[in-house]
């Protein structure tokens, strides 16, 4: 019983001690202003073409095309780096300065797994004048799966 008791008045002073005054004074953190990361600003070199459509390709068979630009800046110009879209997509360009009024290229392969329309992009950054610069282009089309017709083809056959 005595334990009990003992228990009882160790469980009151307990809860006594871990209660919050409410006369504390309650600090405040500053609030930080969180400004968003920058980002790259358009480029200004001159693209051939931004938007590519294959039309109809077939399904597993590699399709590229070239973005060609033209440097139409007063700065040498260096593709620092090309990230396309998705794994089906990779890129090959131009790796060496590109001096003004010179032309670069940055090449899409896609490969095509499985039948239907497709649109896919590659982004482009680009040092112009010391600063990173980002371009989008983009090809489309629709894959046919061949194999397909020539399966039923053959079933006609049999």
């Amino acid at each position: 019983m005595k334990l009990l008791k003992l228990s009882i008045a160790l469980a009151f002073i307990a809860n006594f001690s871990f209660a919050q005054n409410k006369e504390a004074k309650v600090m405040q953190a500053p609030i930080a202003t969180v400004t968003p990361a920058a980002a790259p600003k358009q480029s200004a070199i001159k693209w051939d073409k931004e938007i590519h459509d294959f039309g109809d390709i077939e399904k597993g068979k590699p399709v590229t095309y070239e973005f060609t630009f033209t440097n139409t800046t007063n700065e040498t110009v260096l593709i620092t780096t090309v990230k396309p879209a998705c794994g089906c997509t990779a890129a090959n360009y131009t790796k060496t300065p590109v001096k003004p009024g010179e032309k670069g290229m940055v090449a899409a392969t896609f490969n095509a797994a499985s039948a239907g329309a497709f649109q896919k992009s590659v982004t482009i950054i680009t040092n112009e004048g010391g600063v990173d610069t980002s371009k989008t282009v983009s090809f489309k089309g629709k894959v046919i799966d061949t194999s397909a017709s020539n399966d039923k083809k053959a079933d006609i056959r049999s």
